[in-house]
Order: C-alpha cells, then sequence, then structure tokens
C-alpha cells in the first residue's frame, strides 16, 4: 500500500501482510507543525481517507507499526521507522517508463540551459537559487527550461488555478516551459547542459526528500547540481562528485559558472552519476531489494 492510501482502514486490516511504500519523511516534521496537524483533515476531504484524522503523525505511527514491512526511501527515514517496525528496507524509484534517450554530447552553446522538473506544487524551490541565477546571469547567458504540469490549484484549491510559467517568471525570467510527458521527458532534459534540485534546506519535510530525482537525472547522463540534503550530499560524494552539493548560494554560484565555463567537468559530472546509478540502483539491482521485501514478509516473489 502507498502513503495516500487509507492508513486509518489499513492500520486495523487484518487480513494478510502488510508493505507499507512510505516515501515521505512526514515523521521529520516537529509534531506541532501547522500543515502537519491539518494533513489528516485535508487527507479526509480529498478523499484519501474513510474518516478524518485529528493527529496525523499519531495515525502514521500506528501505520508503521502495523505494517510487516516499511519500504522508505532514506537512512534518515529508516532510523526513525525502526522503533515502529523492525522490518524497514530502503528501495528508491525505477522511472524505466520514461528513459528513451541518455545524453553523449557535453558541449554546451549560449544560452547556458539549465533543466528543472518536477511537480508543479514544489516550483517554489526554485527561489532558493534565484539569486544565484541572476548573479551568474550578469556575466553569462542562462536559459532555464522548465518541465512541469502547465497550471496548478491556488493555495486554497476553490480560488482557482495558477500558470506555472507565470510563477517561474517571478523568480527568473529567461524561461523556456514544456509539459511533463512521459514520450518526451528524455529528449528534453538530454538537450539541456545542466539540471538542478534546489531544496530550501530549512524545511524538514524536503531536507528529507529521497535521491530520486538525482538517480532520474543521472539514468539520462545529465551533470546535476543539488542542495546539500542528506540525500543528495551520500549519493554525490558515493559518485566522486560531492562538490556538486550546494549548501548555500555561494556554493551554487560557484558550481553554476564552474559546469558553465567546463565541458570536462560536465561530462564528468554526467559519466560518474550514471556509472554510479547502473552499479547500485539499475533496474536489476531495484528488483532484488523489492524480492528482499516480499520476502522478508514470506512471499516468494
Amino acid at each position: 500500500m502507498s502513503e495516500v492510501a487509507d492508513i486509518v482502514t489499513w492500520a486495523g486490516y487484518r487480513g494478510g501482510k502488510v508493505v507499507y511504500d512510505f516515501i515521505d519523511s512526514y515523521l521529520a516534521l516537529p509534531r506541532g507543525d501547522v500543515k502537519q496537524l491539518l494533513r489528516g483533515a485535508a487527507w479526509f476531504v480529498k478523499g484519501r481517507h474513510k474518516y478524518p484524522v485529528l493527529n496525523f503523525p499519531a495515525a502514521l505511527e500506528r501505520m508503521c507499526r502495523r505494517a510487516d514491512a516499511v519500504v522508505c526511501t532514506t537512512d534518515e527515514q529508516r532510523q526513525r521507522i525502526e522503533g515502529l517496525c523492525s522490518n524497514v528496507h530502503i528501495v528508491l524509484d525505477i522511472h524505466d517508463e520514461i528513459l528513451r534517450s541518455v545524453k553523449s554530447n557535453y558541449r554546451a552553446g549560449s544560452p547556458f540551459r539549465v533543466v528543472w522538473e518536477g511537480l508543479p506544487s514544489n516550483i517554489y524551490q526554485l527561489r532558493v537559487i534565484g539569486s544565484a541565477l541572476h548573479d551568474v546571469a550578469s556575466r553569462y547567458q542562462i536559459e532555464l527550461v522548465v518541465v512541469t504540469d502547465p497550471d496548478q490549484a491556488k493555495t486554497i484549491p476553490w480560488f482557482g488555478r495558477v500558470k506555472t510559467l507565470d510563477v517561474v517568471q517571478r523568480i527568473f525570467s529567461n524561461v523556456t516551459f514544456h509539459a511533463w510527458d512521459r514520450a518526451t521527458w528524455s529528449d528534453i532534459v538530454t538537450q539541456c547542459d545542466l539540471a538542478i534540485i534546489p531544496i530550501n534546506l530549512k524545511q524538514p519535510l524536503f531536507v528529507g526528500k529521497p535521491g530520486n530525482k538525482l538517480a532520474l537525472f543521472w539514468r539520462v547522463g545529465m551533470p546535476v547540481l543539488t542542495s546539500a540534503t542528506p540525500a543528495y550530499v551520500r549519493m554525490q560524494q558515493a559518485a566522486g562528485l560531492g562538490k556538486f552539493s550546494c549548501a548555500d548560494l555561494y556554493d551554487w554560484v560557484t558550481a553554476l559558472e564552474l559546469m558553465i565555463q567546463n565541458e570536462d567537468e560536465r561530462r564528468e559530472a554526467g559519466v560518474n552519476g550514471r556509472d554510479y546509478v547502473d552499479r547500485t540502483l539499475g533496474t536489476e539491482a531495484l528488483l532484488q531489494m523489492w524480492d528482499q521485501v516480499l520476502l522478508s514478509v514470506g512471499v516468494e516473489p
């Protein structure tokens, strides 16, 4: 079962084995966090839960205690969950369905094309590096390529929707927008020069994000700059690319300029990243991880 399933109902399920796929780091949030307190009610309104949940963290903990196995995505998550369930596994996404092309040419033109992709609700994370982009753009021509949905609901959904491009252009003006589509994703991304994954390091939920997006970019051979979250730092260091996880704006400006100026650095980042993913997070390796999850609950794959 996924983390957006009805955790109230499943926590009381006694009909068989339950494997809980718990992706996000909700347990890292302070119990008094306003969004954390309201999340249970919001999920009930969206129809995810049969009954409203007044204490969302407690409901998550009950679900973990009930599960015969919990699948999570980071070491930090596992440490928290192991106090609730003794059978915890780390498994990342496979993403094979959108991989149609791989980057092989690391020459860059002008403007230098920087790509961001993801859910439109996360587009505001680009504000983290807005001033760094403007700083570097004062010396080099930069085009920001955004791959996401064309619009999104406003903070209060019944107030309508907002165009994603309008949101991005308030952060950086030279933007090219592409609608997210699995048939075109890898072609669009690999035609860019650099991928970025900025994260606000003051937001515990986002700091606890797994390495899925970095692994996805690496699968298509992209050089990637990331914020210095624990998962991204571990992966970048393991691939020999530790200098490309950025802790502050100075790091972002320095890394962006290095990538713009140096084709060899871009090639090394793309090739080393892809080699790392092929060695440790290839399709066969990830399927074997899921086999181990099933075996741990007595199910023969």
